[in-house]
């Protein structure tokens, strides 16, 4: 069995690959299907350390944003000469710009192809691809308007392992947290969400008298955060219950979840891993996101009820202050929330993909 995923190097695109590898794995070790090779096409193998721990072997691609560029169709030639190499017996892929080379490469040779839509609005090569795919799985129910209704499978989102189920062993300790003072969790992405993070900035504050923050900033933020912030609270009584990071580790996501009260993120496949945690959340969407798909994410979470969402252009100091004592001093609205959350998030994602690929592979064989 041989199978390629392809999808853009980020992590809305990239992990949902890895969840799947794992329970094809899974899969792979319980029915000991053997001579397996599994392959990963993009333009960067984005997280080696994922790649290596899952057995995938990567294999670069030239890729354009602009796929009906020179430059794109060229780079799809030389997908089709590595995917002639590998010959697998599906590709599954997650879709972005970096996708496109090994789908034309598969549409090429004839490869069966599945495609997995992460957002409410797919993007352009997903709806490209569709029309030469075989099954088309979905994170959000409302993708069955752009879908043919005959392909289209509602999974979900898949959900790494290490991610699925929280715990509160040594969190406290480990992150040097109080006990008996709720938490706030800022996630603004890997590379940072200025707006949103200024904004925390400007309500630390008041926000520590009552609560202790963990902030992760993103890689971009992160210095010039780390000044402004020792700046404000310099003489603040609770600067220690201020927490700032630029990156967090599984292992740390899997702690800050178990004992979050409330999160304020943005909305895009980080939906899925809060939605899985049950936390209450605040969700600001990313004003300018590629046919606002967050935006569209953010309120289709909050149609569920598991969210409030607030919009990066009404976004201010007092009400986000306003919204996070609000929630957390209000039992009822907390449980309707984690109810929300209960009601998004499908489990099984990853496995059902999984299946699915094993299924085609083995009539593929026949």
């Amino acid at each position: 069995m041989k199978v390629v995923f392809t999808g853009n190097a980020s992590a809305d695109h990239f992990y949902p690959l890895i969840a799947v590898a794992e329970e094809l794995n899974k899969i792979i070790d319980e029915e000991n299907l053997a001579d397996t090779h599994l392959y990963y096409m993009s333009d960067k193998p984005f997280d080696k350390k994922s790649l290596y721990e899952n057995g995938i072997i990567f294999r670069r691609v030239n890729a354009s944003k602009n796929k009906n560029s020179l430059s794109s169709f060229l780079g799809g030639l030389f997908a089709v000469l590595q995917m002639f190499s590998i010959f697998p017996d599906v590709v599954f892929s997650t879709g972005g710009y970096a996708a496109y080379p090994a789908l034309f490469a598969a549409k090429v040779l004839k490869i069966p192809v599945i495609i997995h839509e992460s957002n409410s609005r797919p993007d352009n090569i997903n709806l490209w691809a569709q029309k030469f795919a075989i099954a088309v799985t979905v994170a959000y129910k409302q993708d069955v308007d752009f879908f043919d209704t005959k392909k289209l499978i509602h999974v979900g989102q898949p959900i790494r392992h290490e991610l699925q189920n929280p715990t509160t062993d040594g969190a406290y300790e480990f992150l040097g947290l109080e006990k008996n003072t709720p938490v706030i969790w800022v996630l603004s992405g890997s590379r940072g969400a200025k707006k949103i993070n200024r904004t925390i900035e400007e309500s630390l504050p008041e926000l520590l008298n009552s609560f202790q923050v963990i902030h992760q900033t993103g890689k971009d933020d992160f210095e010039e955060m780390k000044l402004l912030t020792d700046a404000s609270l310099v003489k603040h009584n609770f600067k220690y219950r201020y927490h700032i990071f630029d990156f967090l580790n599984p292992l740390s996501l899997k702690m800050i979840a178990g004992i979050t009260d409330i999160v304020i993120s943005r909305a895009g496949s980080t939906l899925f891993e809060i939605a899985h945690w049950e936390i209450p959340a605040i969700i600001i969407p990313a004003p300018h996101s590629k046919n606002n798909h967050q935006i569209k994410n953010a309120y289709n979470y909050a149609r569920e009820g598991a969210c409030i969402v607030i919009e990066e252009n009404n976004l201010t100091d007092t009400g986000l202050i306003f919204e996070i004592n609000r929630i957390y001093h209000d039992e009822k609205v907390k449980e309707e929330m984690k109810q929300g959350a209960r009601n998004f998030a499908l489990k099984g994602a990853g496995e059902k993909i999984a299946k699915k690929i094993v299924e085609i592979v083995l009539s593929h064989e026949e």
